[in-house]
């Protein structure tokens, strides 16, 4: 009877672990496909980098991920996304995961990375919930900071500053306190600087209203010539 019921529970385990398992995996599918796709179109300009496990594992399919510890990649402008790999590749940003990472990567394959996931669709933030009074205060800290000015009217990131709308409160909040502290910096110091007049009460509220942000893909195409390059 106790091997019995033990039997019962493994399978139990297992079969919730398929249910979870299974849209991920899914996913994971329609992630290499595409990735297999960019390569054979970037044949005559280079190897595509073969990184779609690494990168799946945390920044998802696509660049949006489903974990708030991780930041999405999907729509972020091109420039942000290659200076950040650099910053990695050369210890201006210190990770112990994307740092080993990015430092095997060639300035092809950073490129190819970038472009790639600036040319994809993002969503919202996997963590945000409603909170009126929070996201309000955050609204008034987010204007009176005039954070469109280098973000772009919608959020949405231009040029060397990322898409905020719609990204993961988490990870927000976590940027901002990094900022906050001295332990993250920015070439232009522009953030350092706003950062430090951010109170503890006013780190969760921006990242609150932030995630909740819709990102606008018509703001994000904007960034895009018809070729589909950067601007």
């Amino acid at each position: 009877m106790k091997m019995k019921r033990m039997m019962f529970a493994t399978a139990a385990v297992a079969a919730a672990a398929a249910a979870f398992l299974v849209p991920d995996l899914l996913d994971y599918h329609r992630f290499s496909t595409a990735l297999d796709r960019q390569a054979q179109a970037s044949q005559a300009s280079g190897p595509w980098p073969q990184f779609a496990e690494t990168c799946f594992a945390c920044h998802g399919p696509h660049g949006q991920s489903r974990n708030a510890e991780y930041p999405a990649l999907a729509g972020q402008p091109a420039a942000y996304l290659e200076a950040q790999l650099r910053a990695f590749a050369n210890g201006q940003r210190d990770n112990l995961t994307m740092g080993p990472l990015a430092r095997n990567l060639t300035d092809e394959q950073i490129r190819s990375l970038a472009a790639y996931y600036a040319r994809q669709a993002p969503a919202g933030s996997p963590d945000a919930m409603e909170n009126a009074a929070l996201e309000a205060r955050g609204k008034a800290v987010v204007q009176a900071r005039s954070c469109q000015a280098c973000h772009g009217e919608a959020l949405t990131g231009k040029e060397l500053a990322p898409r905020l709308a719609g990204q993961a409160e988490h990870y927000i909040a976590h940027q901002l306190a990094a900022f906050k502290s001295g332990e993250r910096h920015d070439a232009s110091g522009a953030m350092d600087g706003i950062a430090a007049t951010l109170s503890n009460e006013d780190i969760p509220a921006v990242a609150r209203y932030l995630a909740r942000m819709s990102p606008d893909p018509r703001q994000i195409g904007a960034r895009q010539d018809p070729a589909g390059q950067q601007r």
